[in-house]
């Protein structure tokens, strides 16, 4: 009897633990526009006054970055060295780059799907960038895609486009997963594992871009590795928009019992690696180039960089990677990490008419005669097991 009243008062009480967790976990969450533009504003003079030189900046900087890793509970996913399997699937050669369709093993089980852009003919060692993408069911597939990464290989980078979790080929899980944020951060962080890997590949010239949801994948990841050396973020730095998507803030990345911070500062993790902002004037960074843009200048001055950071901001234009925002991507790429700019037509503006965009169905590395390797881990559940969460 006095066993079983043990249990009935240590029972509840576990419960109300787990639920407090749970609660304190959730309300850590920074979401969507989770600050006015008016708060924003307040809270970035905040953050300007906990640090005032370049060592009070590290520190705050380590906090945040530990803030990222210990939020999305990184240090629970598998540690895999190598083990890439590789699949590589239907090489064709376009005018001045090769494209090819790709699977890798993230962890055993669990593939990430993508296409490589590299150039013809290039002998010495390649740049490489990492090419994620924003929100919509087949964007890798899209022309705006391929179109920047067919540019970048035939400025001589070997370009990795990859899916987010749930879309396009990615259907092992879908993209409303809780873990979604950690697990694209650990596939980001494979696919530069894997361009490193390569023996055509530069280490010391590697960059990452994408657009949107994109943009958080590239800025996230540029904050925690230092492997990557140039980060182009696409209309998505801002200070009052936390991200929208449980892939971007529905794990408590921005905010602990010790510390609060925003997407700015996770940008400005970079420095002094040379950073450009791309913002317009009808998204959430229309007010980059006066409140997002002067306090990431700051951190740069630090470390006398202040040459290494721009922004490119285009008032006119809405939220997307269109044609502007990616030559100034070409411009810093080619300029950073050492690529051929003559190797792009030019005439009062970069012609991308050399590309070939390709249908959707040419680009996937998965078909019914190429089916997902057997023993791949399906759905929601069986990943988040797999995975211990």
């Amino acid at each position: 009897m006095n066993i079983l009243k043990g249990v009935k008062i240590i029972l509840p009480l576990i419960f109300l633990c787990l639920e407090f967790h749970s609660f304190s976990q959730e309300n850590m969450l920074c979401q969507g526009r989770h600050w006015t533009e008016d708060e924003a504003n307040l809270m970035m003079k905040e953050f300007s006054k906990k640090w005032d030189d370049r060592n009070s900046w590290e520190q705050r900087a380590e906090q945040i970055r530990q803030g990222i890793v210990t939020g999305m509970q990184l240090d629970k996913m598998p540690k895999v060295e190598g083990n890439f399997n590789p699949i590589i699937r239907n090489a064709r050669e376009m005018d001045g780059y090769i494209v090819e369709n790709i699977a890798i093993e993230s962890f055993p089980g669990f593939y990430i799907t993508g296409n490589i852009y590299r150039p013809v003919g290039k002998k010495d060692k390649c740049a490489a960038i990492l090419c994620p993408h924003g929100h919509a069911a087949d964007k890798r597939l899209y022309a705006d895609v391929q179109t920047r990464s067919a540019v970048f290989a035939r400025m001589g980078a070997v370009v990795f486009a990859y899916d987010m979790v749930g879309y396009a080929e990615s259907k092992q899980v879908t993209h409303r997963m809780p873990i979604a944020l950690l697990l694209q951060t650990f596939n980001s962080k494979r696919v530069l594992d894997y361009l490193l890997s390569r023996p055509d590949v530069d280490s010391e010239r590697v960059g990452i871009t994408g657009g949107s949801g994109g943009g958080t994948q590239t800025f996230m990841l540029t904050a925690i590795d230092d492997r990557i050396k140039v980060s182009v973020p696409v209309v998505q730095v801002s200070a009052h928009f936390f991200g929208g998507c449980v892939c971007e803030s529905g794990m408590p990345v921005h905010k602990s019992k010790n510390h609060q911070t925003n997407n700015v500062e996770i940008a400005a993790l970079c420095a002094p690696r040379p950073l450009l902002l791309i913002s317009d004037g009808a998204d959430w960074t229309s007010n980059t180039p006066r409140i997002e843009y002067p306090y990431i200048q700051k951190v740069y001055a630090l470390y006398d960089a202040e040459h290494k950071v721009e922004n490119v901001h285009l008032p006119c234009e809405k939220h997307d990677y269109g044609y502007s925002k990616r030559t100034a991507a070409y411009n810093f790429f080619g300029r950073h990490l050492k690529l051929n700019m003559n190797n792009i037509p030019y005439d009062n503006g970069y012609k991308e008419d050399f590309v070939t965009v390709l249908p959707p169905d040419d680009l996937k590395v998965f078909s019914e005669a190429n089916p997902i390797p057997e023993g791949a881990l399906q759905g929601d559940k069986e990943v988040m097991k797999f995975l211990n969460f």
